[in-house]
């Protein structure tokens, strides 16, 4: 045991690393949850979680550990590749004039995403695990002159979760699990300010003539739990039931304002100085239900409905140290969403096994509040996947996902800003990759 431990100790910076270096892109879930926490599960749409077969489950459902006979862990790496491009439809500033900018290019980015789990035997009917992920995340950019660049130019959020589990089996048929979540947020955020509308009284400076802008960063350290439980009425039907509980981040950073000279007489006034900041972040909290059932020796079927609390999201406030400088305060006003899953599992031989999912994941968000830093919107998963068993201790398992993403709509308004209005198109693939050590 304590060979093991030294094991996974020392493969913990890397993986931290990994993570801090390897945020999402446009998130992959709805909103901006990252469901890629399994190459298994990617490959049947995220519809397994009930089938508990590899330390993923973690996760999704950390009762499921009881079901895992020997010590393992899994190394699993992710190449998500959005698109997200921006069509103008008439955007124009507060005095009517059209706003004026390019499309922005493409606002997705290409990124790599790992994880980490790992598992091992506490006794015959107790699980300890550990997991190292990244639950929710996401990174937008777009050109610094193009026409919504008074909302959004860069945008990322990066969280990195720590998840020490432990899983009993009460009985034959009934297993609970339970985790903590120590959970780091780091936030940064960026757009142009039109100093030339704001200084168009004072100074008769013109509305776009004169951009400058501001630079926002923020991080925190906060913790959260999850639970689980998984019953087997039968050695052919698993039923799952998760909750992975809500965390509020305190994030606190510094402001940094960029005023160009020719406009500089109104920082006399104390507003657009650098500084510190605070914001709240909410992030939801999720309950599954999933099952699984073994319709023969070889074909299984897997389904999972889950509900994310997006309405704790309601708005993205930033407030200043500075008593000069109001609230920077976007209204979100997000909804709750329920996600549908279904996927199917085939054995092909003792070292194959092939698998496909689909699922509808709504979104959030509508039009009114629809943010070019998170062009969300409903989107529909076609999933394939296949694992390859090399040993009995080795095992890969490869997953790859296409993701269609309604338009997304905008029409945002500010006396600031003026009023965005466009669509993005966008998608998604995604291609995971993961090893599987039992020792």
């Amino acid at each position: 045991m304590r060979r093991t431990l030294q094991s996974i100790a020392a493969l913990l910076p890397l993986f931290l690393a990994l993570e801090f270096f390897g945020t999402t892109s446009t998130a992959v879930a709805s909103g901006f949850a990252i469901l890629e926490q399994s190459v298994r599960g990617l490959g049947s749409a995220f519809s397994n979680s009930a089938a508990a077969d590899d330390a993923s489950t973690i996760f999704f459902n950390p009762a499921g550990l009881t079901r895992l006979s020997n010590n393992s862990a899994i190394a699993a790496g992710y190449y998500i590749s959005p698109t997200a491009l921006f069509q103008d439809r008439g955007s124009v500033v507060v005095t009517g004039a059209p706003l004026t900018g390019g499309d922005g290019g493409d606002g997705g980015v290409d990124i790599f995403v790992p994880n980490f789990y790992a598992v091992w035997n506490a006794s015959d009917r107790v699980k300890l695990g550990l997991g190292v992920n990244s639950p929710f995340g996401l990174k937008t950019r777009y050109d610094r002159d193009w026409v919504g660049r008074y909302y959004a130019i860069n945008s990322e959020l990066v969280t990195i979760n720590i998840n020490p589990t432990v899983a009993a089996k009460l009985t034959d048929n009934l297993s609970l699990g339970a985790g903590i979540n120590l959970q780091y947020a780091e936030a940064k955020l960026s757009n142009a300010i039109d100093f030339g509308l704001i200084g168009a009284t004072r100074l008769r400076t013109a509305p776009q003539a004169t951009d400058g802008s501001v630079e926002l960063e923020g991080d925190d350290w906060s913790w959260g739990y999850n639970l689980g439980l998984l019953y087997e009425p039968n050695r052919k039907t698993r039923l799952g039931l998760a909750y992975r509980s809500a965390i509020t981040h305190d994030l606190a950073g510094e402001a940094d304002f960029n005023v160009p000279a020719a406009v500089s007489a109104l920082t006399a006034t104390g507003r657009f100085q650098d500084g510190s900041i605070d914001a709240e972040l909410n992030l939801p909290d999720t309950l599954s239900l999933n099952a699984y059932h073994q319709i023969s020796s070889r074909l299984a079927l897997t389904g999972d409905v889950t509900w994310t609390n997006w309405s704790r999201f309601e708005e993205l406030r930033v407030t200043f140290d500075n008593p000069a400088e109001p609230d920077n305060v976007q209204p979100e006003n997000w909804h709750d969403t329920v996600r549908y899953s279904l996927g199917i599992n085939y054995t092909l031989s003792p070292v194959w096994e092939l698998r496909a999912g689909v699922a509808y994941d709504p979104s959030p968000v509508d039009s009114t509040y629809r943010s070019p830093r998170i062009p969300d919107n409903n989107r529909t998963w076609l999933a394939i996947g296949a694992s390859f068993k090399a040993s009995d201790a080795i095992s890969f398992d490869v997953g790859y996902a296409h993701l269609f993403v309604d338009d997304s709509q905008i029409d945002l308004s500010s006396s600031t800003s003026g009023n965005l209005r466009g669509s993005i198109e966008s998608d998604v693939d995604v291609v995971g990759l993961q090893l599987t050590w039992k020792f």
